[in-house]
């Protein structure tokens, strides 16, 4: 853990590709957040879930439901790059989704749509061979990247959004 609010788990830095123990490590991450996340916020008030885990942050529901974002995109991101040759991804203004009218919904909206997809997500990732994971797809601002750095990234963003969740409670006391 660190000190720096928005990372308590620390940077993500660039992820280098994954050895088999890496990468089956990384999938029991992304299996596992749901139920992590949905423990982190369990039993929070709404005056709590409205609460920013951080000065200037997102509110805890509304990290839940960028979670939730997020993970849908990375989702399309793996499906494009295992059904087409190295393609442009659309990126999505992050930000302003967390203002949008269900960005107020309640987390287990959210909660729910992790459970489904993840288990259809990490059915997929199971599947994949090691040359899949080298297929590649493009960001427009971010470069080009394969599926290991993915699967790496969004291990990390898992965890880190949970920690945030986490780090507030304990400094709360909740």
């Amino acid at each position: 853990m660190t000190l720096d609010l928005r990372y308590p788990i620390g940077p993500l830095g660039t992820p280098a590709p994954s050895t088999p123990a890496e990468r089956s490590e990384r999938i029991a991450n992304i299996t596992a957040l749901p139920g992590r996340l949905r423990a982190a916020v369990h039993g929070l008030s709404d005056s709590q879930l409205d609460t920013p885990y951080r000065p200037g942050g997102w509110t805890v529901r509304q990290l839940v439901h960028h979670v939730a974002d997020s993970h849908l995109n990375a989702v399309c991101r793996l499906k494009l790059a295992l059904t087409e040759d190295n393609p442009t991804i659309k990126p999505y203004e992050e930000a302003r989704w967390a203002e949008l009218p269900d960005a107020a919904l309640p987390v287990d909206v959210s909660l729910r749509l992790l459970d489904a997809l993840h288990e259809r997500w990490v059915v997929v990732l199971r599947a994949l061979t090691p040359a899949d994971f080298a297929r590649q797809w493009t960001h427009p601002e971010g470069g080009t990247r394969d599926l290991d750095i993915l699967v790496a990234t969004y291990d990390w963003h898992g965890r880190h959004h949970t920690a945030h969740v986490t780090a507030l409670r304990e400094r709360m006391g909740w």
